[in-house]
C-alpha cells in the first residue's frame, strides 16, 4: 500500500497542524506504510491535512481516477477565530468553505470526538476519530534541562507555564490576569510570538502583562519548557485536540484546565482540575496545586493516562482506516 500524504502549504504552517503531520508520518513508518510526500495519483490513498484549494483540485482529481481521499479536520472555523491578525473576520466565510471542501473526501480524520460533533455539522462524509498523538521520543531526557531553563528564563518554582503560540483564543487574558493575582508565582509561555501577526488586543496582553509572567517566544529545544514547568495551565476556550497538553502529561505535568467540551474525557480531581467559571475559578485551583502532594497525584496520573495516547498505540488505527477505504 501506497499513500500520498500531503500537506499543503508545509512551509508555512506551523503549531499544532505541523506537529500532528509529523506524528502522522511517524505512525506511518511504524506500522510499516510506504507513503510520499507528494500528492500525486499514483497511489493508493490520497491523505491531504489542510483542505486548502491545491488538496481539493488534487483530491477531485483523485476520486475521478478511482482513489479514495481521506482528509483531516484540524481546521474548523471555531477554532480558527480569536488566533492570529483578520482570523475572526475570515472565520465567516471559512465556514462555508470547508463545508464544500470536507465534501470531496471519502473519509474524514478527526482529531476528537468533540471536533467529530463539529464536523458531523459540516457534511455527511463518514467520520472517525484518530488522536493526533504525543511522540514520547521527542520529551526524551527533557528532567536534564530543568536547571538550564529556569535560570535562562529567571523562573522559580512551582512555575505555571503553557506551550504553544500565544494567541488569544488559549486563553491569554486569563493566563495574564491569573499571573497578575499572583505575584509571587512565575509564569510562562513557551512558544512563537510572531508580534506582527498579533491583532490590538493580544498585543495590548502581551505588553502590558506583569513583571511574573514571561513570553519565552520560540524554543529551539522545547523539552525544556516542560523541565522548566510544574503546572501546565491550559485555559484555552476552543480546542480540536491539544498536542500540547498531551505532551505535559506525558511528561507527568499535573494539568489546569477550562472545563470545555474538547476535555471531556479527562477527570477533574484526577489527571486535573478543571474550571467552568471565571478567573476566581483559576485563582482558587491554582492555589490548590501548590501542594506538593496533590501535583505529584495528578501528574503521574496524567502521565500514566497519556499512554494510551503513544505514537505506537495510535499508528494501527490508519493502517485500519486505509485499508478500509480501499475495500
Amino acid at each position: 500500500m501506497k499513500i500520498s500524504h500531503y500537506f499543503e502549504f508545509e512551509e508555512h504552517v506551523t503549531g499544532g497542524i505541523h506537529e500532528s503531520v509529523a506524528h502522522q508520518r511517524k505512525m506511518l513508518d511504524h506500522v510499516g506504510i510506504e507513503y510520499t510526500t507528494e500528492p500525486v495519483l499514483d497511489a493508493d490513498v490520497f491523505h491531504t491535512n489542510v483542505m486548502g484549494p491545491r488538496s481539493v483540485w488534487y483530491a477531485r482529481r483523485a476520486r475521478s481516477n478511482g482513489v479514495p481521499v481521506v482528509a483531516h479536520t484540524h481546521v474548523t472555523a471555531e477554532d480558527f477565530g480569536d488566533s492570529f491578525r483578520f482570523t475572526n473576520t475570515l472565520a465567516r466565510p471559512l465556514k462555508p468553505y470547508l463545508k464544500w471542501a470536507y465534501s470531496h473526501a471519502d473519509a474524514l480524520v478527526c482529531p476528537s470526538t468533540y471536533n467529530q460533533a463539529l464536523i458531523e455539522k459540516y457534511t455527511d462524509v463518514s467520520t472517525t476519530v484518530i488522536s493526533n498523538g504525543v511522540d514520547q521520543e521527542k520529551l526524551a531526557g527533557f528532567e536534564s534541562l530543568e536547571a538550564e531553563y529556569r535560570n535562562r528564563y529567571d523562573l522559580d518554582p512551582p512555575v505555571v507555564f503553557l506551550v504553544g503560540h500565544v494567541i488569544k483564543r488559549k486563553g491569554l487574558e486569563t493566563f495574564v490576569e491569573l499571573a497578575r493575582r499572583k505575584p509571587d508565582i512565575d509564569f510562562a509561555w513557551f512558544g512563537p510570538l510572531d508580534m506582527k501577526l498579533k491583532g490590538r488586543e493580544t498585543t495590548r496582553l502581551i505588553e502590558n502583562a506583569p513583571d511574573n509572567c514571561t513570553f519565552t517566544g520560540f524554543v529551539e529545544d522545547i523539552r525544556g519548557a516542560f523541565a522548566a514547568g510544574d503546572i501546565f495551565c491550559f485555559p484555552t476556550h476552543e480546542e480540536n485536540e491539544g498536542i500540547a497538553l498531551l505532551e505535559a502529561m506525558s511528561a507527568g505535568k499535573p494539568l489546569l484546565i477550562r472545563d470545555i467540551q474538547t476535555f471531556s474525557w479527562l477527570d477533574d480531581g484526577e489527571e486535573c482540575l478543571k474550571v467552568s467559571g471565571d478567573i476566581d475559578g483559576f485563582e482558587t485551583a491554582l492555589e490548590r496545586l501548590t501542594d506538593d502532594d496533590l501535583r505529584a497525584r495528578l501528574g503521574a496520573n496524567a502521565k500514566q493516562r497519556s499512554e494510551a495516547f503513544s505514537l505506537s498505540a495510535v499508528a494501527d488505527r490508519y493502517h485500519d482506516l486505509y485499508q478500509e477505504v480501499t475495500r
